[in-house]
Parts: C-alpha cells; structure tokens; sequence
C-alpha cells in the first residue's frame, strides 16, 4: 500500500505542478496552439499504448454522438479555456477553483444520474464557495475577469466530461475512451489553430518545446495510467483525497519556480475550498460507487 500512495502521491505533484508549467507555457505558445500540440502529443503515446495492449476497440454507433460531444467539451474546450485562463490568472487561484469539479460532477450527477446530494454536501458547498470568494477577492473588491471565466468554463468542462465517461465507462475500457476523445479534441482545435494566424505565437527555443512534450507525455500519459491502476488497489474514495493535495503543490511549485507570494486570503480560500470538498464528497465516496467517480482519464489539463 506504501508503495500505492507514493505512486499516488507522484501523480497529484505532476497534476499540480502542471498549472505552473502551463503558466509558463503560454508565455511561448498562443493558448490555441499550446492546447493543440499538448493534445498531438498526448494523442500519440495513448495511441501507442492502445495498440500495444490491445484496447483500441471500435465505437458503435449508438454512442458516436455522445463520444464526439465529450471530446469537444471535454477535451477541445476544456484545454483550449484552461491555457487561455494562465495567461492572465494567477496559477493558484486556477488550481483553487479547479478543486470545485468534484462539488460541481457531484451537482450534475444528481440532475443527469439521478443520484442523492446529502447534507454533507450542501455545507462542504457552502464552505468550498466561501472558500472561492477569498481565492477571488484576494483581500481586495471582488473583480470578475476574463481570465475566471476562462478558468470557470475549464472547470464546469471538466465535471460535465465526468458525467459522460461514467456512462461510456459501462460500455468501453477508459482508455478507449480517452483515444477517441483526444482525437475528436484535437481535430477541433487544429484547424483553429491552422487558421486564426496564432502560429505564428510559436516558441523557436529548444527549451519550451522539451517542457511542452514531456508534460504532455508524463502528466496526461503515464500519470494517468499509474493512477487508474493504482486507483484499483487503493480505492476511488482513498485515492480521490489525494487529488486535495493539487492546490497546495501548485502553491509550493509557484513560490520555488515562479516566486510567487501565497497570500493570506489564498492560503484561507484554499484550506476552506478543500475542506469543503471533503466534507461534501467524503461520505459519498464511502457509499457508492463500484467505478471510480473521478476517473483521471479525463483530465487533460
């Protein structure tokens, strides 16, 4: 089991160092394009993967529509908002409202699943949101801009892809799911990026394109295959706690990497979001479900 949580624990630093590597990313790559090279790249190795252990399976057609909706919501929006929200939003106030998906999936279970918000969930939301409005203000007025936006639409996307890949899941393997929504994401946003005249918003630095391939590969590749394994041995609900930890890693790696400051409101926004979250899903995550509810297959960002 030690060796479960350490893997465990090697995933939620990638995942949250993700946000500071994607804020210095865009810096070299037009968010369209960051999101399409991030895609080709992750594209390639699940590619490779399926084909090696034989899980690229055919989709019928009863489920096309609901694959092609999840790879452009869940994948084509979803990384297309999250790097334009890291050009103008700080990295940890986007790592913050981020941890808001599990309150959100859980809303959207109960109208689309059918499934049974408890009371735990109504105060953990109730605090997580006090929690989002000091992450916000940062001790200041409030001010809504479109970089929040940006970072709201990531996480709404995200939650809403959720939901689809709990229904595809009773169906097909995660992974075959994943291929064919990178895919659809990525033949979205290609020629988006082919055509607004955003190539030319394109690093000609070694360095940038070594970070870009390898978070790709690493973070949204072999992290996400050590976490649905070790999710089996662990549990969704011992595992899902872990994902608690990404606000805090996306602190630390902003103060050593991009010095920034972590200040009051946002340390007091942050412990308020998680402990939010946990009180809302902990319980839930206790009862139900037999497949993990936070399946990581569908985190591109």
């Amino acid at each position: 089991m030690v060796r479960s949580y350490l893997l465990l624990l090697f995933c939620v630093i990638c995942w949250g160092s993700n946000f500071i590597f994607g804020a210095l990313l865009v810096k070299e790559f037009s968010p369209i394009l960051l999101s399409a090279l991030r895609l080709c790249f992750i594209l390639f190795f699940i590619a490779f993967y399926a084909l090696v252990k034989k899980k690229w399976k055919m989709v019928q057609k009863k489920d096309l529509f609901m694959i092609i909706l999840l790879g452009l919501i869940g994948t084509c929006i979803n990384q297309w908002s999250f790097y334009s929200a890291l050009e103008t939003t700080h990295p940890t106030t986007s790592a913050l409202i981020l941890a808001l998906a599990p309150l959100t999936t859980s809303f959207l279970a109960s109208i689309f699943l059918k499934e049974r918000l408890t009371k735990g969930f109504v105060i953990g939301s109730i605090i997580a949101f006090i929690g989002v409005f000091f992450v916000i203000t940062n001790g200041q007025k409030l001010e809504i801009t479109i970089g929040l936006i940006w970072i709201f639409l990531t996480m709404l996307t995200f939650s809403i892809s959720i939901i689809m890949i709990k229904k595809l899941t009773e169906t097909y393997d995660s992974t075959t799911i994943t291929l064919y929504s990178n895919l659809i994401g990525f033949g979205g946003l290609l020629p988006i990026a082919l055509f607004s005249g955003t190539t030319h918003t394109m690093s000609n630095q070694a360095l940038p394109w070594i970070l870009l391939i390898v978070t790709a590969i690493i973070m949204h590749g072999v992290c996400t295959l050590i976490w649905n394994h070790q999710i089996q041995i662990v549990g969704a609900s011992k595992a899902a706690m872990f994902l608690n930890l990404e606000p805090f890693i996306a602190m630390l790696v902003g103060l050593i990497v991009l010095k920034n400051n972590i200040t009051g409101p946002q340390f007091l926004g942050g412990a308020l979001i998680i402990i939010g979250v946990f009180l809302s899903t902990s319980l839930k995550w206790k009862r139900a479900i037999k497949e993990p509810f936070y399946i990581k297959e569908t985190k591109n960002f």
